[in-house]
């Protein structure tokens, strides 16, 4: 029995010495040959960290490689802690060699560990500062195929640029993306075309507008720095002064209707109000009129009046109508009433 235990002790014993080679020995094998300077023992205590030998062994050995040393800063102790921070330890070591063969020297391993953990691709953005992007404005996702602008003049610009831009390392945290540097240049083109006097200065010279935009320094807190703005198609459009104009010419016209209207309206209804005045003063003659009788005949009666006054009177009235019924007959009859 005892020779049981023994032999299954010693099998169990082989079976865990050769899952543990099996495990770390290959990947120490590598690092010996890279001379990456990761032990056995340290393969084993980063099973124990919950950190992937693998990963770290490899990173490691491309930076050896690399000529990327301890002095850079690429340890096993760093490679450890930001994989335990949750960061890309490949993509940060992959974009260190591209940034050391491309002699970028404000790429170090700080700063490239913090790009990469505030969630920026490092590799990427060293591979945009070697080689500049080229960014449309208006970006496609705007819907707009072009940058309107009306120049001084009333016409309309259509324009369409080209911004060649390269990464900015040390602003790439906490600096503005793509879509700041789109609303920034085309900011700049409208009012670079609007300043110029006549559309056809922008025509003749495109790169003023280049030129405007790039001394306002439109990168500043932003990821990128401007190489170039190139205008890649310019257009003209309707002439939007003339419309405008014509607009407030008719708008000024409606206005100007309205108030004759309002004119009219409050003659007319003065006039209503003198023709109510003049019937109201004739009911009031009418009614004065009515009491003359009544008057003539209390003087009679009381003596103040004679009967040879009253036909005087009443010839002085028949006089009266008579010329007044001549006075409004007209030219005709008063001249048929002269012949006759």
């Amino acid at each position: 029995m005892w020779s049981l235990v023994f032999l299954g002790a010693g099998i169990f014993a082989v079976l865990v010495v050769l899952a543990f080679l099996a495990r770390y020995l290959r990947l120490w094998l590598q690092s010996y040959a890279s001379s990456a300077g990761i032990g056995l023992f340290d393969l084993v205590a980063m099973s124990f960290k919950k950190v992937n030998p693998t990963v770290i062994v490899r990173s490691k050995i491309m930076a050896v490689q690399a000529g990327l040393g301890d002095a850079s800063g690429i340890t096993r102790q760093s490679l450890e802690a930001h994989y335990l921070a949750g960061g890309r330890v490949p993509l940060v070591v992959q974009a260190l060699i591209a940034a050391n063969k491309a002699k970028m020297t404000e790429l170090d391993y700080k700063l490239a560990t913090a790009i990469d953990l505030a969630g920026r691709n490092v590799r990427e953005a060293v591979q945009t500062t070697v080689y500049p992007k080229v960014i449309d404005c208006p970006g496609p996702t705007s819907g707009r195929d072009s940058l309107d602008s009306v120049a001084k003049d009333g016409i309309q610009l259509k324009v369409r640029a080209r911004v060649t831009v390269r990464t900015n390392l040390n602003q790439l945290i906490g600096g503005a993306t793509e879509e700041t540097i789109i609303a920034r240049v085309g900011e700049g083109i409208v009012s670079a075309i609007g300043s110029a006097d006549k559309h056809s200065d922008v025509l003749e010279n495109p790169d003023r507008i280049s030129k405007t935009v790039l001394a306002r320094r439109l990168d500043s807190n932003t990821a990128f720095e401007i190489v170039s703005i190139d205008i890649a198609d310019i257009d003209v459009g309707g002439n939007i002064g003339a419309r405008l104009q014509a607009d407030q010419a008719e708008a000024d016209t409606r206005v100007a209707r309205a108030n004759a209207e309002g004119r009219r309206a409050m003659a007319a209804a003065q006039e209503q109000e003198m023709v109510a005045g003049i019937e109201e003063k004739r009911a009031e003659l009418v009614a004065a009129e009515a009491e003359v009788p009544k008057a003539i005949a209390d003087s009679l009666n009381g003596g103040r009046l004679g009967i040879i006054d009253y036909y005087k009177l009443r010839n002085l009235q028949a006089d009266t109508e008579m010329r007044k019924s001549i006075a409004t007959a007209g030219p005709v009859s008063a001249a048929v009433d002269a012949a006759s």
